[in-house]
């Protein structure tokens, strides 16, 4: 079948289905770096069914999809996106009963922290001030100031697209490791997670938060559209440190550049395409090669403008 008619296919699903989408939605307005071209059909989900419903649309007309949150950890393609990319913010119900929090993958992570200081729970507030969603950040196993999800996540509800059916997974089954989990291999969709936290002062936790929004804004270059921390850190050193005893910290191409406030960010200085993001990456990651004998791995996730079907974005 044509593209044009799998489209079409698709857009018909979801129109019959009642899910709301538009055609050729641009991917900058989309993601923190202000980068990325349109995607042929965005879908905006507000509930798990309708995204569960828009995934079978999608295999059904053989349509690519690829799942994205905030996309405060992507660098989409120029030229867009040729499939479908379902966007999870919809998806933002939250419940909290005792130390225990119920939340939907599109909840913001300081939407949750916040939540979690008036409801007088401690242990999420690392959480405060990253830029991304709960599925975002289950699936990457974010973290900050020595916390990540993994110490409070005690299951996952996701839905499986290749058994096509919802499953709720134990932490233990969920891999957890730095910047990892097993959902980077499966095939299907974050759709929402539970956490146990501790009892807290909202004092205390209102006090460790704004402590960790200072700590950003003075060290992080929060004035420029970027994708967050550009690499992962490298067993035994500080990647920025590395980066910057390299020289590199300013270094532009385009309009990308180095973040001369701390030199593990990537900014768009105004008109930086995805093709400067990824040719800068490559000259760092060559210049840290020469001088150290290894390479560091971007944390950043960069998609294509063809995924294949089970790709998934934060």
């Amino acid at each position: 079948m044509e593209r044009q008619n799998r489209t079409a296919v698709l857009t018909s699903c979801l129109a019959d289905g009642g899910i709301p989408f538009v055609m050729g939605e641009p991917l900058d307005k989309h993601t923190s770096f202000r980068i990325g071209g349109p995607a042929a059909v965005a879908v905006f989900p507000e509930n798990a069914d309708q995204t569960v419903s828009a995934i079978r649309a999608c295999r059904w007309a053989d349509v690519p999809y690829l799942i994205l949150g905030a996309g405060s950890n992507v660098l989409a393609p120029d030229n867009g996106f040729a499939g479908c990319v379902i966007f999870m913010t919809g998806l933002r119900e939250l419940t909290i009963e005792g130390t225990m929090i119920r939340a939907g993958a599109g909840n913001s992570l300081t939407h949750l922290a916040c939540a979690a200081r008036d409801a007088g729970l401690s242990g999420l507030a690392f959480a405060y001030g990253i830029p991304g969603t709960l599925g975002g950040g289950v699936y990457m196993n974010a973290g900050a100031y020595g916390g990540e999800l993994a110490d409070l996540i005690t299951s996952v509800d996701f839905y499986d697209a290749d058994k096509d059916c919802t499953i709720e997974i134990p932490r233990e089954d969920c891999a957890f490791g730095y910047r990892t989990s097993a959902f980077q291999s499966r095939n299907g969709v974050i759709l929402g997670a539970s956490m146990t936290l501790s009892e807290g002062d909202i004092a205390a936790v209102t006090a460790e938060m704004n402590d960790y929004k200072a700590r950003r804004q003075e060290k992080q270059p929060l004035d420029y559209p970027s994708a967050g921390s550009a690499f992962k850190r490298y067993p035994g050193f500080f990647t920025a440190q590395l980066i910057d005893e390299a020289g590199l910290k300013g270094y532009t191409v385009g309009g990308a550049q180095v973040s001369e406030k701390h030199a593990g960010f990537i900014i768009n200085r105004g008109a930086a395409t995805a093709e400067d993001v990824r040719t800068l990456i490559r000259i760092i990651q060559e210049k840290i090669r020469e001088k150290h004998g290894f390479t560091i791995e971007p944390e950043i996730r960069m998609l294509s403008d063809e995924p294949e079907q089970k790709e998934n974005g934060v």
